[in-house]
């Protein structure tokens, strides 16, 4: 059982094109349906479990699987053959793109990535705010999120405000208890570059995104472009584009990254950092599921941080189509991926590939 557990996933990651929602209708298919090793209920129950904590929601639900399928073992080995997959590709794309990203045609295959990479997350922001933002107080928050993130307010900071604003309409705690948590994680951000930093980052924001991997782009925008200025917009536009042109989880556009900061050994350090969290939630996390189900205050909170990441993606989204729609052609091509995506839901990487070849043509 655990050899057919590592080969499924394994394939999962490899073949699974396509985001989040993708790899879960994926592995509904092969758990429940083909090999009825869980019922809809228990897929469900996972499912479900994996979405009340932070993290990539279709990895933390490999790893759910595992664990329930094979126990322990399964833990460890579903979670990393999901993921290994994704990494050794992304890894082979950010060596190449080092090695050759001046040459003309590769950077014209980029320029016409880039805009349909903002039609992509415009799509994602479009779905989010549907679930999200339920009533015009959430929808304030939202907008709240963004004007915080605009100033230059750090997204762990703006999440945990706004959660808590929502908390305390139902029962108004003591904001006060976040402000040690928000000092250190302000004052994490003077330490030296070191892959041990990179770590750090990486690791804290495996901890902390939530709601989607897209409120990734607010932590990465903010830690590696605004603040330690170690990559360029450009640079985060490209990475973003890796991890949708490649299968398994968007998370991996951290082993990109890790890659340009410091070679191999950090694209290590970063996809170890941003995805250990997620083992350590999902087998904290089992016993106190139902208690955060039947908690008020709890979901109260949860959907602020849910709004809040709304507005978080909204800011993230405007810098990069600045630095993305330069000209006629770039905001042609957002425009026609976004039409694609919002009225046939084509497949985000078939955008990117097209993006990509229209840019090679006309920019090489």
């Amino acid at each position: 059982m655990l050899r057919d557990l590592t080969l499924l996933f394994l394939k999962l990651g490899t073949l699974g094109f396509g985001g989040p929602a993708a790899h879960i209708a994926l592995m509904r298919q092969e758990v429940v349906e083909r090999r009825r090793w869980l019922t809809e209920i228990q897929f469900l129950d996972l499912l479900g479990a994996a979405n009340l904590i932070p993290g990539p929601t279709s990895t933390e639900l490999a790893i759910h699987i595992g664990f329930r399928v094979c126990g322990w073992p399964g833990l460890l080995l579903a979670g990393a053959s999901f993921i290994l997959p994704a990494a050794c590709m992304v890894t082979i794309i950010a060596s190449a793109y080092v090695h050759f990203h001046a040459l003309p045609q590769v950077a014209g295959l980029m320029r016409g990535i880039s805009p349909a990479v903002v039609a992509v997350v415009l799509h994602a922001l479009w779905n989010l705010s549907r679930g999200s933002l339920k009533n015009w107080s959430l929808r304030l928050i939202a907008v709240a999120s963004a004007l915080l993130t605009s100033v230059g307010i750090h997204p762990l900071v703006t999440l945990l405000l706004c959660g808590a604003a929502v908390a305390a309409i139902h029962r108004p705690p003591s904001l006060m208890l976040w402000t040690p948590a928000v000092t250190a994680a302000q004052l994490s951000l003077t330490e030296p570059v070191t892959l041990s930093r990179l770590f750090l980052l990486f690791a804290k924001i495996g901890c902390l995104v939530f709601g989607s991997g897209y409120v990734l782009l607010a932590f990465l925008q903010d830690d590696f472009v605004t603040r330690t200025h170690w990559l360029t917009s450009t640079q985060l536009l490209d990475a973003v584009a890796v991890g949708q042109l490649t299968p398994g989880p968007v998370f991996t556009t951290a082993t990109f990254i890790g890659y340009l900061v410091a070679g191999l050994p950090g694209a290590i350090v970063a996809t170890v950092a941003i995805f250990l969290p997620g083992w350590l939630l999902v087998a904290l996390s089992g016993p106190l599921i139902p208690r955060i189900r039947r908690s008020a205050l709890a979901g109260a909170f949860l959907d602020g941080v849910a709004a809040a990441s709304v507005g978080l993606i909204a800011w993230v989204l405007l810098l990069l189509a600045k630095a993305a729609l330069f000209d006629a052609l770039t905001a042609a091509i957002a425009a026609i991926a976004a039409f694609l995506l919002f009225r046939y839901r084509l497949n985000a990487a078939w955008l990117l590939l097209g993006g990509g070849l229209l840019g090679t043509l006309f920019y090489a």
